[in-house]
């Protein structure tokens, strides 16, 4: 009896704390989906097509970065590149969720869904938010209001901004220490609601993180942002409610 007690209180608290908008009958309309069961015609460039690019052009010389192989994406960054590898879709929604299997081969290996709006030019590059998946820990960032606010980061580049700046900017970051076995394939689930972004790995739900930036009305691409390895497969983007005209 006991232990029939604290089962079914335990599954009363694993349902209050599990965001709503994560569970599976609560995705909303499936806007986009990948499972990369389709091969290259060739190995030296890049050959994403269902709307996927990539900054392999601009930021790594034209070196391929992005290689279709076995049903799933790998994504490597080049020596030549000058930055992290960014692949990127049409997101289109207000509010709403991306689901996507990765393996990450190193433990110093990295996974970053990074959500913008290339039409609102009050943020650097339109970044609007980030969650980043390590082997460590989960990180979700407001940057919209944060670090990629344009007035902000002139500041920052040029080491002038003020000490209450500073402090404020330590809110619009949230970390959440959580383990995952490098070399593993993982089920991640990010989803948006209002101004709340939250994550779960592998069916448990890891963190949320409420910020201003996060309710820009329209997510219009998904980055998907690789600082060194990461493979990807089974994409899938659902919206929640229509995307609206950003201000």
């Amino acid at each position: 009896m006991i232990r029939r007690l604290f089962a079914a209180s335990t599954l009363v608290i694993w349902l209050t704390v599990l965001p709503p908008a994560l569970r599976a009958d609560e995705r909303g309309v499936l806007i986009f989906e990948d499972d990369f069961n389709r091969n290259e015609s060739q190995e030296s460039k890049e050959e994403l097509s269902r709307g996927w690019g990539s900054n392999s052009k601009k930021r790594a010389a034209g070196n391929k970065q992005v290689d279709l192989k076995d049903g799933a994406m790998h994504i490597y960054r080049h020596k030549a590149a000058d930055h992290a590898v960014s692949v990127t879709h049409p997101a289109g929604f207000r509010d709403g969720s991306v689901e996507l299997k990765f393996m990450l081969a190193a433990k110093t290996d990295s996974l970053g869904l990074n959500f913008a709006d290339l039409k609102f030019k009050e943020v650097h590059a339109g970044h609007l938010f980030v969650a980043k998946i390590s082997t460590r820990d989960v990180q979700l960032h407001d940057l919209k209001t944060g670090n990629m606010n344009l007035k902000t980061r002139e500041l920052r580049l040029a080491n002038k901004l003020s000490s209450s700046r500073k402090v404020e900017l330590k809110t619009k970051v949230r970390k959440f220490p959580h383990r995952l076995e490098s070399g593993e394939w993982h089920t991640l689930v990010v989803c948006v609601s209002g101004d709340t972004l939250s994550v779960s790995i592998d069916g448990g739900h890891v963190g949320s993180f409420s910020s201003a930036g996060i309710a820009h009305p329209t997510k219009r691409t998904l980055r998907l942002s690789v600082p060194k390895n990461a493979v990807v497969d089974d994409v899938k983007i659902f919206s929640l409610t229509a995307s609206a005209e950003a201000d």
